[in-house]
């Protein structure tokens, strides 16, 4: 029997999806990523509590999703990963099991297929690698792994600070150099409803640029359902009431804000699930409107299974 407990999912008919934990994030976090999410703000906003604020600030987590489409195993975003130099204290020389519970949810390293980067930024890429050596090899051998062309291309012609040039160092180049990236040609915008790429059958890569270019969102269609899983189009569940409040990385602020609105008038009052990135338990619910007309989200929490 597995040590880990069974991995948070939530069922579409036809498809799951596994939320794989990594790590909670320090409460700190929130407040610098999203300054303008004020204590008073979020006052504002009994729902957000207890599962969504801590200490008058958003509470922000990092994990993936997995899931099986056609028999195929696909991993969307890889968080932070293990033993990896980095400028933040909260991501630097972690060792988390995230491993471990993603091959006792069913999705052991070398049996997936795709990994779908939503973006390229540290706590996005970094279970990419694995230190193996003393070299970051592919944590998934046999994974092609998935990001925006848009995406590369912004990066490809950015001069890096020493920062994010060690980020691509150790957990972008070595896929690239393993000949396992994939580039994928999305739309430019969000503009026509349900626009984006089929990598499987009902798993679609959607533009959603702002907190960087080529920024991807990943709907999936079950066949009971669909899901939305947000990238960093949706930090914390404040951004549905507050669409304008923008993080203090986002590279396209403007961007970002038209990227949100539209997602949520989309998703409002639908049975699709939205499902954070960052989301702390229960990750996920649906996008409804209530009596003032602002967005909330009703949370739907996951179920456990055995793996």
């Amino acid at each position: 029997m597995s040590a880990h407990p069974a991995a948070p999912s939530w069922s579409l008919g036809d498809l799951r999806i596994h939320r794989i934990d990594e790590i909670t994030l320090p409460a700190e976090t929130g407040s610098w990523l999203l300054p303008e999410a004020t204590p008073a703000l979020l006052a504002e906003l009994p729902w957000l509590r207890p599962d969504f604020t801590e200490a008058d600030a958003p509470l922000l987590v990092s994990h993936s999703f997995a899931v099986e489409a056609d028999g195929l195993r696909i991993l969307i975003d890889t968080g932070i990963g293990n033993g990896k130099t980095r400028a933040n204290p909260a991501w630097h020389g972690l060792e988390t099991d995230f491993t471990d519970r993603l091959t006792a949810a069913g999705f052991a390293p070398d049996t997936v297929d795709l990994v779908v980067t939503t973006h390229l930024h540290t706590d996005h890429v970094g279970w990419n690698t694995r230190l193996l050596e003393g070299h970051w090899e592919p944590t998934f051998p046999n994974a092609r792994y998935l990001t925006a062309r848009t995406e590369w291309d912004h990066w490809a012609a950015t001069e890096l600070d020493p920062a994010r040039q060690q980020m691509f160092d150790d957990s972008v180049h070595p896929v690239r150099d393993s000949g396992q990236l994939d580039l994928v040609d999305l739309p430019e915008s969000t503009g026509t409803t349900r626009r984006g790429v089929e990598i499987a059958p009902g798993v679609h890569l959607r533009p959603a640029p702002g907190h960087t270019p080529g920024q991807l969102a990943v709907e999936l269609r079950g066949s009971a359902r669909s899901a939305l899983i947000t990238g960093d189009s949706i930090h914390h569940p404040v951004q549905l009431a507050h669409p304008q409040l923008t993080s203090c990385v986002d590279l396209d602020p403007a961007q970002a804000v038209r990227t949100r609105a539209h997602l949520l008038a989309e998703l409002a009052d639908t049975d699709t699930l939205l499902l954070g990135t960052h989301f702390p338990h229960p990750t996920g619910g649906l996008v409804r409107t209530d009596t003032t007309g602002r967005y909330r989200l009703h949370p739907e929490p996951p179920t456990k299974t055995t793996p």
